[in-house]
């Protein structure tokens, strides 16, 4: 595990985006293609507004994403989609391919399917206030090895989803979500999680404090060879003594 301290989350976002951006390069460098998981949320605003201006041959890259919410349409504000599609894809444009979870059991399949074609490259995987990765709220689903699963969510998703202003009240929330497993998250060959703000402050306490388990989904993540960590000030206030 690598862990890198930032200035502020604008700092945060341009290291992350820099060395996703480096992993992408020498992929196609290498193999002529490179893949990578994206996930979406507050927290992820930083890195993906900074990575889309890094030099890379977006045409040579596939773009998958982490989880959907159960039958929202991509219109609706809260669509991980529409969050995808506007923040990323038409910015970096043409891309070798685009891989969205569309919230249906359905379409369950077929992703898996175009997801274990080839490794992923990199997977840049955000931690929750909760400490859950994607949608694998606790206690999440250790055992499974299916790519994604249908999981509920828990109350303090919902919370968290509604302070980040995706939806006016918790009741509109969606109660379920297409999730990428955690089993498929740490098949990824790279993990790159960027955390700011104080609000992640006692999910990276207890990620970097806990031995993992499935309480706090993100200490899993410790488990993996090639696991770098990105925050800052905010976010990690509880568990560094920062100067």
């Amino acid at each position: 595990m690598e862990i890198r301290i930032c200035e502020n989350p604008t700092h945060l976002g341009q290291q992350a985006a820099k060395l996703t951006a480096e992993i992408l390069r020498n992929a196609i460098a290498e193999k002529g293609e490179a893949r990578v998981v994206l996930s979406t949320g507050a927290s992820q605003f930083e890195t993906i507004e900074a990575l889309v201006k890094e030099d890379v041959d977006w045409s040579k890259v596939e773009m998958f994403h982490l989880d959907e919410y159960v039958d929202l349409p991509i219109t609706h504000p809260a669509s991980f989609r529409k969050y995808l599609q506007e923040r990323f894809v038409d910015k970096v444009a043409p891309l070798k391919g685009v891989h969205f979870v569309d919230g249906t059991k359905e379409g369950i399949p077929a992703l898996t399917a175009e997801l274990r074609r080839a490794p992923i490259d990199v997977g840049l995987i955000g931690i929750g206030e909760n400490g859950h990765i994607a949608f694998n709220d606790p206690p999440a689903n250790l055992e499974t090895k299916e790519a994604y699963i249908i999981v509920d969510l828990d109350d303090a998703c919902k919370k968290q989803q509604m302070g980040e202003g995706w939806f006016p009240t918790i009741d509109d929330v969606p109660k379920q979500a297409v999730s990428m497993t955690v089993y498929q998250i740490m098949q990824c060959d790279r993990i790159i999680t960027s955390c700011p703000h104080a609000v992640k402050a006692n999910a990276i306490y207890n990620t970097l404090a806990q031995e993992p388990n499935n309480m706090v989904p993100g200490t899993i993540l410790k488990q993996h060879k090639e696991f770098h960590l990105f925050i800052e000030r905010g976010s990690a206030s509880k568990a560094i003594n920062i100067k």
